[in-house]
């Protein structure tokens, strides 16, 4: 008899899941394969696994054993797959543009002329809450994934629980805001939405707790006990000399989240875990599982990844410091969440039950706080999948963003930068003042900024808007504010030393153009030992005109010559035949 593995919280033994959703993958024609793996400490596990063709679509795993962190990984890539995650900062092409359907066959395009909501789109109570102080233009709203809006508002719609009703919510906010929290795929529909509901309270309290600076109360020992292979993870930790503070974060009995923090002496970093299940033991493992996921104990010392403690407040409480919280775990933590008197007293809470129950129980507190929940289901890759925001509770970014910094404000650039060498001056010239009047990140990348994937090892991948702007400055010949761009070049930009050896060579040629006591002649022989006769030779082509945009093609909207981003848009392909399908036998059963 073949072995059958159960764990808490999950219908299926680990053994069917895995093998039921490596068969969907292989039947959707996605080679996906184990990249490594970690356990650090008895009964933690960690897998990192993605698509053998196309690197941009991968998860990682982690769980008690190594069946467990599979089924783990497994169920990550399709909840992203499902819910469009892994292209949801991307460019998906002209021809998926002008489709049928973007994004899911029951979309809806919603027309906009002007800054109003357009009927049908979220409600009145909605647009407020991501309105509140009425700068919000509708005309904001396209997404950054099929163009640049003139097709409209592309919408999904969602079930509010409360009364069953349909509400149309903008791809571009729920990209903007919620990005990945409320995603899961389970075995049955209730179970990921038992995951699902878990993670919308997980990183609610956690930002609650972090911004505030709460002190939660330690989980007594006699509790711990009650679990032996968490408490022999425990004492792994122990043994190498960490301190735990293993805490009871449900604030009261509220909620169903426990938190773990490491404290490193060594450096004196801490980092804290989070994680939420109604079932207390399964909250707990979660949590510890999470603390070094696609990590070992190695990494935690002299990384300098994780920081000590501060007193600082607001900048703890700052939207920068919980989103790289939300990253990868290593914002600022406040010292009062490390006070000897708790702000709440320990409750030794449990809402074990069937997931119908548990569900029910997830609901219930939500609702309790006053509010809704919608849910969108999938299963048309044949796992059940679903997305769930709770306005007012699940967001990771701030509403504002949609105002100031929306994420498909570079796709209004997109297809100028994609043709930068068919452009007429007038046109770079219109680029460079419109950057410059927006006030963008210098230091942000060109390629994330227009949603294209770079390949790697390319001027494409680290380019960023500050090192565009030197560019656009030396093809308009306005050489003083191109050496200054340069200097930014040479001085601050994130790029490759080669790059910054060609600026100085640039820069130097512009000071000798820009001194008429200067000759060229008179510096060849030095400027070519320092920086090679063939980069002296190509910076002189650049700044007498021969030559424009230094390491650039001209890819246009095709995206040609981007191979990384086209393997990306041949799994979204895949992926897009089975939505039709999935729904056309849907409407045939109508």
């Amino acid at each position: 008899m073949s072995e059958k593995t159960f764990i808490k919280g999950k219908e299926w033994d680990l053994e069917t899941s895995i093998a039921s959703m490596t068969d969907k993958l292989n039947a959707l024609g996605l080679q996906v394969e184990e990249a490594s793996w970690k356990n650090p400490v008895p009964y933690v596990y960690s897998v990192h696994i993605h698509d053998s063709t196309c690197g941009l679509m991968f998860t990682n795993g982690k769980g008690a054993c190594e069946k467990s962190s599979r089924a783990s990984a497994l169920g990550e890539f399709f909840e992203r797959i499902s819910c469009n995650y892994f292209f949801a900062d991307y460019y998906l092409g002209e021809a998926v543009g002008t489709a049928p359907f973007v994004h899911y066959p029951d979309e809806r395009w919603f027309d906009v002329d002007d800054a109003k909501r357009p009927e049908g789109l979220l409600d009145e109570s909605l647009w407020e809450f991501y309105n509140p102080h009425d700068e919000l233009d509708a005309t904001q709203l396209f997404d950054l994934n099929s163009g640049n809006g003139k097709r409209g508002i592309c919408a999904l719609p969602f079930e509010r629980v409360r009364d069953a009703k349909k509400v149309y919510f903008p791809v571009n906010i729920i990209g903007n805001l919620y990005v990945s929290n409320g995603m899961s795929a389970g075995n049955t529909m209730n179970e990921a939405k038992v995951q699902a509901l878990s993670e919308i309270c997980e990183r609610y309290v956690k930002n609650k707790v972090i911004a505030e600076g709460i002190c939660l109360p330690m989980i007594p020992d006699a509790v711990l006990q009650r679990f032996p292979h968490i408490k022999a993870s425990v004492e792994a930790f122990l043994a190498k000399g960490y301190h735990l503070r293993i805490a009871d974060a449900s604030l009261g009995g509220v909620f169903p989240v426990i938190s773990v923090t490491l404290m490193n002496p060594d450096d004196a970093s801490v980092f804290a875990s989070f994680g939420a299940h109604p079932c207390f033991e399964v909250a707990l493992e979660r949590t510890i599982t999470e603390l070094l996921q696609g990590r070992e104990l190695a990494d935690i010392n002299g990384g300098n990844e994780f920081q000590a403690p501060s007193f600082n407040s607001d900048e703890v409480a700052d939207p920068d410091n919980l989103e790289t919280h939300f990253i990868n775990a290593t914002g600022l933590l406040s010292y009062d969440f490390f006070k000897e008197v708790a702000d709440y007293t320990f409750v030794d809470w449990n809402y074990e039950s069937d997931t119908k129950g548990e569900l029910d129980y997830l609901t219930g507190v939500i609702h309790s706080l006053g509010h809704d929940i919608y849910v969108a289901e999938y299963r048309h890759l044949g796992v059940n999948t679903c997305r769930i925001l709770v306005p007012g509770m699940s967001e990771i970014y701030p509403v504002d963003d949609l105002v100031w910094n929306n994420n498909n404000e570079g796709a209004l650039y997109r297809e100028s930068i994609l043709n930068l060498r068919h452009l007429e001056r007038e046109e770079w010239q219109a680029v460079l003042d419109s950057l410059a009047e927006a006030e963008y990140n210098d230091m942000q990348k060109v390629a994330e900024f227009i949603g294209v994937a770079p390949d790697l090892g390319t001027v494409w991948e680290t380019l960023q808007l500050g090192e565009l702007k030197a560019m656009l400055c030396v093809a308009l010949g306005e050489y003083e504010e191109a050496n200054e761009w340069h200097n930014w070049c040479i001085h601050i930009a994130q790029i490759p030393l080669e790059r910054k050896k060609y600026y100085r060579c640039l820069h130097a040629l512009i000071e000798i153009k820009s001194d008429e006591e200067r000759k060229l002649e008179q510096y060849r022989d030095a400027l070519e030992k320092l920086y090679t006769p063939e980069l002296v030779a190509t910076s002189m082509g650049v700044i007498e005109g021969r030559e424009h945009f230094y390491g650039l093609h001209t890819p246009g909207l095709g995206l040609e010559g981007f191979m990384r981003h086209h393997g990306l848009l041949e799994g979204y392909a895949k992926v897009s035949r089975a939505k039709e399908a999935h729904w056309q036998k849907k409407e045939a059963h109508v």
